[in-house]
């Protein structure tokens, strides 16, 4: 990090290779711009590791949200878990909630697969109904029909 300011530095002031007396490499002072006071040089790298924390955090819990979802789909198919999701979701906090639209994508694979179960849902309503009375109702309409039609 050092050398890149310096080389910054180096290249504002046209390439001249001088370099400070007495001051170390590992110095941070020595990488200062010079337009730059310590204490904003400090506050800077403050900036800088408060973003990479959040970015980080907010990739891990991108992760976990993936790792959850790939969890709900192995419960649902009945395959073998993954250790690796478990400590993703561990990772990021414990309990992770799926964004509206992952959810909605999970839920939604859940009801087509409900969908074969309505199917015999409907087969066994259907043996409610009661025939003799559906029969006599559509030839009542075939009636009708043929009465105002003359070529039938």
């Amino acid at each position: 990090m050092a050398s890149f300011f310096t080389a910054t530095l180096k290249s504002f002031q046209g390439g001249k290779d001088e370099s400070p007396k007495g001051a170390s490499k590992d110095d941070k002072a020595a990488a200062l711009p010079s337009s730059m006071a310590r204490e904003e040089f400090e506050e800077y790298q403050r900036q800088l590791l408060e973003e990479k924390i959040e970015r980080d955090k907010a990739f891990a819990q991108r992760k976990a949200e993936r790792a959850t979802v790939r969890m709900h789909l192995r419960d649902k198919y009945h395959l073998a878990q993954d250790e690796r999701d478990d400590a993703q979701v561990h990772v990021a906090g414990g309990a992770v909630e799926l964004p509206p639209d992952l959810a909605a994508m999970v839920h939604s694979e859940e009801e087509e697969e409900d969908g074969s179960a309505g199917a015999f849902a409907f087969l066994a309503k259907l043996r409610q109904v009661e025939l003799p009375a559906l029969r006599d109702r559509a030839l009542g309409g075939v009636d009708q029909v043929r009465e105002k039609c003359a070529l039938m």
